[in-house]
Order: structure tokens, then C-alpha cells, then sequence
């Protein structure tokens, strides 16, 4: 697994050990550290976050609504994006803070205009994704860029798995908030696998090193409350860990 670790003022990529408990630099003057000893950032540095609505079978069944003929897209700011074990603040313009757990990839290659065939090519890899959203300004608002966009808005991490050492096409996606289980489903259940996704996206928009595809959430979709601890866990990658403030 890589990540994007702090050891005082030095910022760096790296992988981890396989028992997790060490550190090697990615970057050309190397160096290797204990994991204790480093502050743990977000495994990516996203230029944008592109997000799928209503992407699982299960969800769109849960909702009782038409299955999408193709991706329904939106964005989140890089503003947003904040690491496992950071603070979701909760905004005082919002009544109605949810958590959607998601399986993110991370975009390795500057692309555009991908076939669905070769989007491995350009996928660095993947990792958990809560697309936290205040729910009553959506509703409002009637579009979804105010609901989405708030500072904190995008936990990501902890890792990314690379590509080659990860198979996205069924796996499981849990959302826990205060150790209870709230979703609980598989990525089989998919609507829109990723290489269509990337397909699809990149005939819109160039995506850069660093992007983050956000694939959707599968049923049980709820509520927040200060003070809660929400996780998402994925079956391969690990646990992205989050209190609400």
C-alpha cells in the first residue's frame, strides 16, 4: 500500500511496510520511518473529485428509482478532501449531515479520451471515500454544489492500493457510524464499472495525476450527528476513520 505522510516540515509519498508498522519514501532521497513517528495526510492530491450518483443496483432498488442509462456526474472542490482520522465539521448553515461510503480510484495518468479497454493503464489505484453531504441543502437547493462542497466535506484514504494489486469488481463496502454497522454491500453491485466510468468522464474532461473518481454509494445512506465516528471500510484497502465536530 502507498501514502502521503508528514515527518515535521517533510512532506512525502510512501509505501508500507507489510506489517504496517514502517515507511519507505517514495521520493529520490529515500529514507525509511517508523509509522508512529509520522502524521498520516491524504493519500492524494486531487486537482478535482468527480462523483457518480446512484451507481448501485442495490441503492437504486432501496430508493425505488430508475436505473440510470448512463453516470449521473457531479463535483467536489479539493478544498474538500481532508485524511482518515481528520475532523468532519459540521457547517452551521446544515440541519442534515449524511455519510455515503464509496470506493474511490485515484487517476495515475494524465488522460483523455480513455476506451474502457485501457483504463487500467491509467488508474495509480484505489481507496475509501465518504461523500459527506448536508442532505437539506440539497434538497433545497435543488443541484448539488453547496450540499457537497463544504470544507471537511471529502474524507479520502487511508492508502491507496495499486492497480495491479487490487480487483475492484466485487468486493466488500461497509459504513459504520459508532461501531454499528449502517451499509453493507458489494461493488458487484455496480451499475457503472470503473472502466466505463473513466470512459465516460474522460470524454468530458481531461483528468490529471491525482484525481479521484468517487464510484457512488450503495444503500443505508443516514444520518450524522456531532460527535459521532463514521468509518468506511473496504474489503482489501482498509478503514477510513472520521469524527464529526
Amino acid at each position: 500500500m502507498m501514502g502521503r505522510f508528514k515527518h515535521d516540515e517533510y512532506i512525502f509519498y510512501g509505501e508500507l511496510s507489510s506489517d504496517g508498522n514502517l515507511v519507505t519514501s517514495l521520493s529520490h532521497d529515500g529514507g525509511t520511518f517508523e509509522m508512529s513517528e509520522l502524521a498520516l495526510l491524504p493519500p492524494a492530491k486531487p486537482s478535482k473529485i468527480v462523483c457518480i450518483g446512484l451507481n448501485y443496483i442495490d441503492h437504486a432498488i432501496e430508493l425505488d428509482m430508475d436505473v440510470p442509462t448512463e453516470p449521473v456526474i457531479f463535483m467536489k472542490p479539493p478544498s474538500s478532501v481532508i485524511g482518515s482520522g481528520d475532523k468532519i465539521v459540521y457547517p452551521a448553515m446544515s440541519q442534515r449531515v449524511d455519510y455515503e461510503a464509496e470506493l474511490a480510484v485515484v487517476i495515475g495518468k494524465r488522460c483523455r479520451n480513455i476506451d474502457h479497454e485501457d483504463a487500467g493503464d491509467v488508474i495509480a489505484g484505489y481507496t475509501c471515500f465518504n461523500d459527506v453531504t448536508a442532505r437539506d441543502l440539497q434538497q433545497k437547493d435543488g443541484q448539488w454544489t453547496r450540499a457537497k462542497s463544504f470544507d471537511t466535506f471529502a474524507p479520502l484514504g487511508p492508502f491507496i492500493v495499486p492497480e495491479e494489486d487490487f480487483d475492484p469488481s466485487d468486493v466488500s463496502i461497509k459504513c459504520r457510524v459508532n461501531g454499528e454497522v449502517r451499509q453493507d454491500s458489494s461493488t458487484s453491485n455496480l451499475i457503472f464499472d470503473i472502466p466505463h466510468l473513466i470512459e465516460f468522464i474522460s470524454d468530458i474532461m481531461t483528468l490529471e495525476v491525482g484525481d479521484v473518481i468517487s464510484t457512488g454509494t450503495p444503500p443505508g445512506v443516514g444520518e450524522l450527528l456531532r460527535g459521532d465516528v463514521v468509518e468506511v471500510e473496504i474489503e482489501g484497502i482498509g478503514t477510513l476513520a472520521n469524527e464529526v465536530i
